[in-house]
């Protein structure tokens, strides 16, 4: 037994080759919140359906807590009903003729009537809605029918919590407040909580860990920072938006100083000391966009002499607080770098379409993967 299982959480093992193309395994522990992260067609609502016992996959294995709910090679398969599943659609699936408190009664009717009503107003009250009971779903905003939606799925305290793009049909304030609220809400379940998102920044705000998937296969599981910081290859790099992602070559390792030497465009960089690859080994690497810092014209800082290049800007473009920048090598025109700075220090340095500028990559921004083939697709 594995120990999600034994705390409580849940295990998913799931294979299939079509319809929908599936090898996905990963685990969520009681009290976790995991976000399955990917692009459209990634198979991330169909693993949640799964779960859920809405769809059965042609092979695996789903364990919640001790119990099995589905296992091919013994050939378990728990009816949904009886799966203690707490699920909030991606549209709520509200029933529109009945009141916020009448949807919530939906999930009691376990309880005799009086302790429904009781148990759906205190459900409201935990999502922050007291008072609003006997509103419609069309008398309602889409964030309040989301916690309505929220309160439904916890009504028969589920064993685990399934939220499918739950943020998705909200504007941007509302979300950000909701954000605030499944934060706080979270704070109170002691279950496994398994959040749906194509959004990368939505993701590693709300989750402990993250699970990229790609055309139904989970690449890499692991808290946020690490994965947009130490993904195992060029295609993780690539579907958590990472821009610059090149070629090198291991030149030197330096264990007294914890630093590898990697070949590039015919520069040495220093970067965090990696043995596993061998001297004169290719490789891929990576560096986020807030590893690379701009050489100040009017404070010059000890940081240029870390990994120092140089080259003009080719794409200059203001997006609000920050601007983004793509910097072509000097002497490599079609190398480019893509970072950002805040728009107040690019018009301080007087930055613009044409202009030569130094910028440095941080040594230990520097992450050094496992060469990956040129045709790996990033994306369905």
């Amino acid at each position: 037994m594995s120990a999600p299982e034994k705390a409580g959480g849940i295990q998913i093992e799931l294979q299939q080759r079509a319809p929908i193309q599936l090898d996905a395994d990963f685990a969520c522990a009681r009290g976790e919140v995991l976000a399955l992260v990917g692009p459209s067609g990634s198979g991330k609502s169909t693993i949640l359906r799964a779960i859920a016992g809405l769809y059965r996959p042609s092979k695996g294995r789903i364990v919640c807590g001790a119990d099995v709910w589905f296992d091919t090679t013994t050939g378990i398969h728990v009816p949904t009903p009886q799966r203690s599943v707490g699920f909030v659609f991606q549209s709520y699936a509200l029933f529109p003729h009945m009141s916020a408190v009448g949807n919530i009664e939906t999930a009691l009717n376990h309880l005799p009537a009086q302790e429904r009503r009781e148990r759906a107003h205190k459900l409201l009250a935990q999502v922050h809605l007291d008072g609003l009971g006997s509103r419609l779903p069309r008398e309602l905003s889409g964030g309040q029918q989301q916690r309505v939606a929220v309160a439904r799925a916890l009504a028969r305290d589920p064993e685990i919590l399934l939220l499918d793009e739950p943020f998705s049909a909200v504007d941007r304030v509302t979300r950000q407040k909701l954000y605030r609220e499944l934060a706080d809400l979270r704070k109170t379940l002691n279950m496994p909580v398994i959040l749906v998102t194509h959004d990368l920044d939505e993701a590693a705000m709300l989750c402990d860990r993250m699970c990229i998937l790609h055309r139904g296969r989970t690449l890499q599981t692991a808290p946020p920072d690490e994965i947009v910081n130490q993904p195992i290859d060029r295609l993780v790099a690539r579907l958590t938006d990472c821009r610059n992602i090149f070629k090198g070559k291991v030149r030197e390792h330096q264990p007294v100083t914890g630093t590898s030497l990697l070949q590039w465009n015919g520069l040495t960089l220093e970067a965090p000391l990696y043995e596993r690859f061998a001297v004169g080994e290719e490789c891929d690497w990576m560096i986020p966009a807030s590893g690379i810092v701009l050489h100040r014209h009017d404070r010059p800082s000890r940081g240029e002499h870390e990994n120092p290049v140089h080259g003009t800007i080719v794409e200059f473009t203001r997006l609000g607080v920050n601007t983004s920048i793509t910097l072509a090598l000097r002497g490599e025109a079609t190398t480019t770098l893509q970072f950002s700075v805040p728009s107040h220090v690019a018009q301080r340095n007087r930055l613009a379409n044409g202009v030569d500028i130094g910028v440095s990559l941080l040594k230990d921004s520097i992450h050094m993967m496992s060469r990956q083939s040129e045709t790996s697709d990033a994306h369905d």
